[in-house]
């Protein structure tokens, strides 16, 4: 049975504030860090032992932290992930697993696993995560929240613990919809929320999550006619999850690799297995990953016109249950990345919204759109609510 845990690493008592901040936008709002962003005076642990062990505190808070200490929030506590941020589940051998609150017998979803659970357990309002190939969106599905992966590079990675950084992003996750929407005040300033919108809802994608899931969110959307064009020709998602896997891994093998193999970490299984799978990749396997990327890229510059938002599930399913064997979470992960790796290939904004529920647990609908839209989908995503 796997080992539940309180979503917290530390709690800050009292909160962390900033002297004199710039804004109010975020008083009175609470705030849990994961366990990749710095805080001063604080190791950056990362979610495993053996890398908290090797690091000295830290100097500075993180660039993200630092904005929302600005603009009056308060930082109640450093929160779990699963190891070095590189799964999806939220379940860390080394430490436990954050309870889901919507679904306690099922997984939180990761590796922003603290932050989703602090937030949807009402310890804090605003969770900060960090999001590589869907670790915000698919807690927040999991958990029943809305989620926000920002538009790459729009939000600063300093002071974030990499893993793959040509995907990595800052993003948050909250309960309420109007907390959302100041954080995209504060982090996507100067971006237009008032362009003429058009819905797509690609069927190709629909098609990847599972029958009853689909139903229950097709049940749930506003009426009306509604465009299913597939996202790519033929509708054939296939290449996108060993291009994802094949790039991102190349990456993380770039950062973490020397220090594994001079350090042998005891990863957790699943953990273990992708770093070994990393280790293997060779540049021209990286290479030929980066063409494609970059022809996925071209192509979804092509099809996300200024006011074109995809509508999607954010998952392919309800959370896993706790209890489920690594050959089920194994498949769900992949079916889940196939549909997440489109925002991460793309360097693309989403927002995730907790519409519906299947098997009695939680399920996200998703806005999709070109660079830059950041606004435009937190603002749309009113319509749905």
């Amino acid at each position: 049975m796997t080992q539940s845990i309180g979503p917290f690493v530390e709690r800050f008592e009292p909160p962390v504030t900033a002297e004199t901040p710039a804004t109010d936008l975020l008083s009175g709002l609470t705030v849990a860090v994961k366990d990749n962003f710095d805080i001063a005076g604080t190791v950056t642990g990362g979610g495993n032992p053996e890398w908290a062990e090797d690091q000295t505190p830290a100097a500075h808070h993180a660039a993200a932290v630092q904005t929302l200490l600005e603009n009056g929030a308060a930082l109640v506590g450093k929160v779990h992930m699963d190891e070095l941020a590189y799964s999806l589940m939220g379940m860390n051998a080394r430490f436990g697993t954050p309870e889901n609150p919507a679904a306690p017998s099922r997984v939180p979803g990761g590796s922003s696993s603290g932050s989703a659970s602090a937030v949807a357990s009402g310890l804090a309002d605003i969770g900060l995560g960090s999001d590589t190939g869907g670790s915000v969106r698919l807690p927040a599905s999991f958990c029943g929240l809305f989620g926000w992966r920002p538009t790459h590079g729009l939000v600063s990675g300093e002071g974030l613990l990499p893993l793959a950084e040509s995907y990595d992003v800052p993003g948050f996750l909250t309960r309420e919809l109007e907390t959302l929407s100041l954080l995209g005040e504060i982090f996507a300033d100067g971006q237009s929320a008032d362009e003429d919108v058009r819905l797509v809802y690609p069927a190709d994608v629909w098609r990847l999550c599972e029958d009853a899931a689909a139903a229950a969110l097709k049940s749930a959307l506003p009426k009306g006619d509604r465009n299913d064009s597939p996202l790519l020709p033929g509708g054939d998602l296939k290449e996108l999850l060993p291009v994802f896997r094949t790039h991102q891994g190349y990456e993380v093998w770039q950062h973490f690799g020397s220090w594994i193999e001079k350090r042998e970490p005891e990863f957790g299984p699943g953990i273990r297995e992708r770093f070994a799978m990393a280790a293997k990749i060779t540049p021209e396997e990286f290479e030929a990953a980066k063409k494609k990327r970059a022809a996925f890229r071209a192509h979804l510059g092509r099809v996300l016109s200024p006011g074109i938002i995809m509508v999607y599930p954010t998952s392919p399913g309800p959370a896993p249950l706790l209890t489920d064997g690594n050959d089920i979470i194994e498949t769900f992960r992949s079916r889940a990345l196939s549909m997440l790796a489109i925002a991460g290939h793309g360097g693309l904004p989403q927002v995730s919204i907790p519409l519906a529920a299947s098997q009695g647990s939680p399920l996200g609908l998703s806005l999709v759109a070109a660079p830059g839209s950041d606004r435009l989908l937190i603002e749309t995503a009113k319509r749905f609510i």
